[in-house]
């Protein structure tokens, strides 16, 4: 059963209602019939609520060719970082649960995650490729703190000399900086920052729950100075709300140390489409139309496109426009350039022995 309520926004949420998911045959429609003032009564429905995955495998692979890796692994399921444009939202719907609230607030957690992917880095012909970590939903995400799993996924890469690529908007990264640095002098670790808004108050609306602009920029460079690649990543790019910030992203990130950039169009998949809206009639009524029309003008008339080739940067004038923004600041502060930095080094993978393991001669 869904906590529905009256679209509003919540204090720490990004969602502001709990849409019912796509694959529920039943429709629940909100009424506010004056309970709702009793917020107290109301907070223990929207705490954060933590639960076990059962997953029996760990690495997810992929064919897509929108994307620069074959192999993922998520830690968690959901995400209590709360980003409103998250194109991971919908997967909630596949556990039953809603993509709004229920997202950020129900997080599961791989607990046997270590085990699980020393089991598949062992099989037999395994070909060692780069992981990318935490590409659904943030791997450093709040509960990371006391549950640290991505640390122990971290633990086990590091031992066996396997490369891995990060994307997070935490700080709390740092907390593994002594497993990273070493890994960053092998080339084994590339981390991408990501950095939607310089500006605090959009990210709390937008974001709530994730680090403050000004941590993320300081977590880049604390990386970059570490000896860890680091580079921002400017997404989702999203019009007329944090589009005008594009360049200024990038800059700042440059200053920093970030020798790498990306940015990718906002994506409105499955539910997201209506959560989307309804965060925009509460935070930005004034802009909503205006928003989603140039959503469409990119989406050939939609509000999202699926295709291999269109969805991460969609198409149209100011699709085109917004492209030649990113490169033309990329030129100018000189990132992406080639760097031996980003190279990672597949050739040092090796599963160090066990208890029991014969030792090789050589």
């Amino acid at each position: 059963m869904f906590n529905n309520r009256p679209n509003k926004a919540q204090k720490g949420r990004g969602a502001v209602s709990n849409l019912k998911n796509r694959l529920d045959n039943e429709e629940r429609v909100p009424e506010d019939d004056g309970w709702w003032n009793l917020e107290d009564d109301l907070l223990a429905k929207f705490e954060t609520q933590l639960r076990p995955d059962t997953s029996k495998t760990i690495i997810s692979h992929n064919t897509s060719p929108d994307i620069p890796f074959d192999r993922s692994i998520n830690p968690y399921k959901g995400c209590e970082h709360g980003c409103i444009y998250c194109y991971a939202r919908p997967t909630h719907s596949y556990l039953g649960l809603s993509p709004g609230l229920d997202f950020e607030t129900k997080i599961f957690f791989k607990e046997n995650a270590a085990v699980l992917l020393e089991r598949e880095l062992r099989r037999q012909g395994y070909e060692c490729k780069p992981i990318a970590l935490g590409v659904n939903t943030d791997a450093y995400q709040p509960a990371e703190k006391e549950l640290k799993i991505t640390r122990s996924i971290l633990e086990v890469l590091s031992a066996y000399n396997h490369p891995v690529s990060i994307i997070t908007k935490s700080s709390r990264i740092l907390n593994d900086l002594d497993i990273l640095a070493p890994m960053g002098q092998k080339s084994l670790v590339h981390v991408m920052i990501s950095v939607t808004t310089l500006d605090p108050n959009l990210a709390r609306s937008m974001e709530p729950r994730a680090s403050r602009p000004a941590n993320r920029l300081a977590t880049l460079k604390m990386l970059n100075e570490a000896g860890v690649p680091t580079g921002v990543l400017a997404s989702p790019m999203i019009p007329a709300i944090n589009d005008n910030e594009l360049e200024a992203i990038l800059e700042a990130s440059a200053k920093v140390g970030a020798v790498q950039a990306g940015y990718l169009l906002l994506r409105l998949p499955f539910e997201l489409k209506e959560l989307f809206r309804d965060w925009l009639r509460v935070h930005f009524p004034d802009r909503e139309n205006r928003v989603l029309s140039l959503i469409r003008q990119c989406r050939e008339g939609s509000l999202n496109t699926a295709g291999f080739g269109v969805r991460m940067r969609g198409t149209g004038p100011y699709a085109e426009i917004l492209n030649k923004r990113y490169k033309l600041a990329c030129r100018r502060l000189k990132l992406n350039q080639r760097d031996e930095k980003w190279d990672f080094n597949c050739s040092l993978f090796k599963p160090p022995l066990r208890v029991g393991d014969q030792m090789t001669l050589i």
